[in-house]
């Protein structure tokens, strides 16, 4: 019966020492996933759309502006195309309130 006690007492700790710190993982995780990133997805993909032969190198969040009754999230990417690098700056202006997209918008640049 000692041995049985010991065993569960055992059991126990174990499974309650693990269950902690994955618990704060996970709520960690939960808040560490910014506002934009479902944004951020989109102008990866649409960029990858637009530029199918080019490589995504780089990318940056550059900040949100919100104005009559819209929000725009901006983004630069930066491509390895065959012969050159460049960059794309891709705004993407949706409704907050619906999640909506507006309009996606592109503008290559050198710099």
């Amino acid at each position: 019966m000692r041995k049985l006690c010991l065993a569960l007492g055992i059991a126990f700790v174990l499974i309650f020492s693990y269950s902690l710190p994955l618990q704060a993982v996970n709520a960690v995780q939960d808040e560490g996933v910014p506002s934009y990133a479902k944004w951020g997805k989109l102008a990866v993909q649409e960029t990858k759309e637009k530029y199918p032969s080019a490589k995504i190198i780089d990318y940056l969040h550059i900040g949100k502006e919100t104005t009559n009754g819209s929000t725009v999230e901006k983004f630069k990417l930066w491509l390895k195309g065959e012969t050159k690098e460049f960059g794309v700056f891709v705004n993407i202006e949706f409704n907050p309130q619906t999640n909506e997209v507006v309009q996606i918008t592109f503008e290559e640049t050198d710099r």
